[in-house]
């Protein structure tokens, strides 16, 4: 009989569901640091796991897993994405009703005895506009929840097409135009160099007088010390915050104790339908794991199957990380990604390739977990076209992996492939020819071929202590335009970017992290 230990909180339907399909249950949670390592499943631990087949999350982070280990072991990782959905939305809901109408500042109020009705006179929901920042799962429900208050929603979403949200009313904008139309403003994306502090004084200043902001997303999306001096200003009328950057929040700030200010401590997730769903949905992938090799939910499942691949494995890793670098690039809406395989090594690998590729690509992209049993789904959920192309220009190479984004203001594209065994090289972008390793912090920037160019972006690089670790450049023709890739120690923030962009003869800068 194969055993089964549930090491945290779970519902106890997840206790039920794993006993009635025949499996020996431990439940234990009070684990002392030496018998779990803090619950923590790292590398020792998973070292010294023998027999072990699968480790299952009833949620949807595993960043207290190592996923890499568990690999390396042969155990499947497996979480529960998604089912918090409906419970974040409702929660993003309550929050913008409650700030709109000072529901827990009169609530306060008549718990001192107060009877003050003309200080809380709120606003309706009704005729209003609702601007969405991100149309992920969560978004989409917000957004028919909104829709049923009679509210007109507007969102900024560059991976979403018209056609993939049509029927829901929504009004697919820039984000210029949800600074200057949205009454309430509400964020559902991911937490990264893109979204950081994407709500500051700047964008702030150039919203309605009045607009409301919601944060049920990522702490750190809205940037709270702007959030308050707009509060104390007027120009911010009211805040919804579930989530801080840092949790607990800096009380010191005083941003949770302004009057207008409604703020819950991360609830989003937090109702008894969404426990029981994660550890039901939990409990049924690992039954149907166990009983009938289903992987679903799995967060290595082809990672596994890439070990026993050792000629492929190398090129499974660029295609992920050419996703990457793509999305990292990528300024405005998405029309189309193409992934084209030139050499006879791809052509049994097609769909763990592309997979793999779109696995980078949407890991910069959303909040939820990417993996590659889910990478497709999510992609033709928001209507992400990607096509895939069998060639023979290989360039040289025996094997070669070209990989392109097309957006609104154009393209970018970049082809790779594999130094020996195992040393991913990027070797060419937008026809430059280049050699690069795609790793770490990398500037890219478009510059005049002409003496000094270098030097001067040195300069700045070298004022901000950043040093080089290496560089390639390429051009098509002396004395038009070259492109240089820096390989750099440390990352670059957007003061040192905007300097070098002032640089004569400096053109199109980009910065990316792998």
């Amino acid at each position: 009989m194969k055993k089964i230990l549930i090491s945290d909180s779970v519902d106890e339907k997840c206790t039920e569901i794993l006993k009635s399909a025949g499996f020996n249950v431990d439940y234990k949670t009070d684990f002392s640091k030496d018998e779990l390592l803090n619950v923590i499943v790292d590398a020792e631990l998973i070292g010294k796991m023998q027999g072990m087949e699968v480790i299952g999350r009833a949620g949807a982070g595993t960043d207290n897993i190592d996923v890499k280990a568990a690999t390396r072991k042969g155990i499947l990782v497996m979480n529960t994405p998604g089912g918090n959905t409906i419970s974040a939305a409702e929660h993003t809901i309550a929050i913008m009703m409650a700030a709109s109408r000072k529901i827990p500042q009169a609530n306060i109020s008549l718990h001192l005895k107060k009877w003050d009705r003309k200080r809380f006179q709120g606003s309706e929901l009704f005729g209003k506009t609702l601007g969405l920042i991100g149309l992920g799962k969560i978004g989409k429900e917000v957004a028919i929840r909104a829709r049923a208050f009679g509210m007109k929603v507007i969102s900024y979403d560059p991976l979403v097409s018209a056609d993939a949200v049509s029927d829901l009313d929504i009004q697919l904008v820039t984000l210029d135009e949800i600074w200057k139309s949205a009454d309430i403003i509400s964020v559902h994306t991911p937490l990264n160099d893109r979204t950081k502090y994407l709500i500051s004084y700047s964008e702030l200043s150039k919203c309605k007088t009045g607009v409301v902001i919601i944060n049920c997303a990522r702490g750190g999306i809205v940037n709270e010390k702007d959030l308050l001096i707009a509060l104390k200003e007027g120009k911010v009328s009211a805040a919804g915050l579930d989530v801080f950057e840092t949790e607990p929040p800096d009380f010191s700030l005083g941003l949770i104790q302004h009057p207008a200010v409604v703020s819950t401590p991360h609830l989003g997730a937090s109702t008894e339908e969404a426990q029981q769903k994660v550890a039901v949905q939990i409990a049924e992938q690992i039954v149907d794991y166990l009983n009938n090799g289903s992987p679903a939910g799995a967060v290595n499942a082809s990672s596994l199957k890439e070990i026993s691949n050792e000629n492929l494995k190398a090129f499974i890793k660029l295609a992920e990380v050419q996703g990457k670098i793509l999305s990292q690039i990528r300024k405005d809406s998405l029309q189309k990604l193409t992934i084209s395989f030139n050499g006879e090594l791809f052509r049994s690998s097609i769909k763990l390739l592309s997979t793999a590729f779109l696995k980078g690509f949407l890991s910069e992209e959303m909040d939820s977990t990417v993996n590659y049993i889910n990478a497709p789904l999510l992609a033709e959920e928001i209507g992400i076209v990607l096509e895939e192309i069998n060639s023979t220009d290989n360039r040289g190479y025996v094997n070669l992996l070209e990989t392109k984004i097309s957006t609104d203001s154009g393209e970018w594209k970049f082809c790779g492939t594999i130094f020996g065994s195992s040393e991913l090289r990027i070797v060419e972008i937008n026809n430059y020819p280049v050699e690069f390793k795609p790793e770490g912090n990398i500037l890219i920037y478009k510059n005049i071929d002409k003496p000094g160019m270098l030097a001067s972006v040195s300069r700045e690089l070298s004022l901000s202590n950043i040093n080089i670790a290496s560089l390639s450049l390429g051009r098509k023709s002396e004395g038009d335009y070259a492109l240089t890739i820096v390989n750099l120690d440390s990352p670059i923030n957007e003061e040192i970017k905007n300097s070098i962009s002032t640089i004569d003869g400096i053109e199109d800068i980009y910065t990316v992290c792998i």
